[in-house]
């Protein structure tokens, strides 16, 4: 593990920050602890982490515009990590850009697999990429006007101007590109994207491709590009160049 990688811990809890730090460390990660959200904004320009843990319940302060502010102004990967475990707390979370959501407490091992994912997909030039980053093949890809470089990482619409994506969102775009035409399943996409198989009620690549939609769509209410097929999942409509 490269030393060099850097993982802010954003929680109001001294002893929690302190375990993940320490448990980091052991990992050959570098780790900033800190308690408050404008900290971790003064970090952001200075020394930018790879990757963010935040946590929800920060007194005072709304964790969700926390992670607003960090998907608008910088590309990292970002974990919520938090003990509200509610359904709509996770879809919130997923919806305003958060690569992962693990409720506290948590298991340390499936905590830094999770992290060690993220950062796959995030910076796909790190060892032991990610199933969906492993597979493809760098290149442009075009549909309904846009234009997906994988390689680069990065959507353009007909203009050329750029559009932001997450490192999840982007994972799912590739692999509707990869399979453009066909019917995807929920699960399929999840292992595609996540590695992992879908829990039950996991509503995670719904909340992403609503996400994409409004990205990609002229009306995400009525979507031309990635259509649902009720009881099957999802397809790129679109032919692929």
């Amino acid at each position: 593990m490269n030393p060099d990688i850097h993982i802010a811990v954003l929680d109001d809890e001294a002893d929690i920050t302190q375990l993940l730090a320490t448990y980091l460390h052991g990992h050959g990660y570098r780790v900033s602890q800190l308690h408050q959200g404008h900290a971790l904004m003064q970090l952001m320009p200075v020394d930018p982490p790879a990757l963010v843990l935040l946590d929800l319940g920060l007194p005072g302060e709304d964790g969700f515009a926390i992670a607003r502010q960090l998907r608008e102004h910088w590309r990292c990967g970002l974990v919520i990590v938090t003990g509200r475990g509610d359904s709509v707390d996770k879809v919130v979370g997923l919806e305003v850009g958060a690569d992962d959501y693990v409720t506290k407490p948590f298991d340390l091992r499936e905590l830094l697999a999770r992290i060690k994912a993220v950062l796959r997909r995030t910076f796909p030039a790190e060892p032991s990429a990610a199933p969906a980053v492993a597979s493809q093949r760098s290149g442009k890809h075009r549909f309904a006007g846009w234009e997906l470089d994988t390689g680069a990482r990065r959507l353009a619409d007909a203009r050329g101007a750029e559009v932001a994506l997450t490192s999840g969102e982007f994972d799912l775009l590739v692999a509707f590109v990869r399979h453009a035409g066909r019917v995807l399943s929920r699960d399929f996409l999840l292992e595609q994207t996540r590695g992992r198989a879908a829990a039950p009620f996991d509503r995670t690549i719904d909340v992403q491709v609503g996400r994409l939609r409004k990205k990609l769509e002229d009306d995400s209410e009525s979507p031309r590009i990635i259509k649902s097929v009720r009881g099957a999942g999802y397809i790129l409509v679109p032919p692929v160049t």
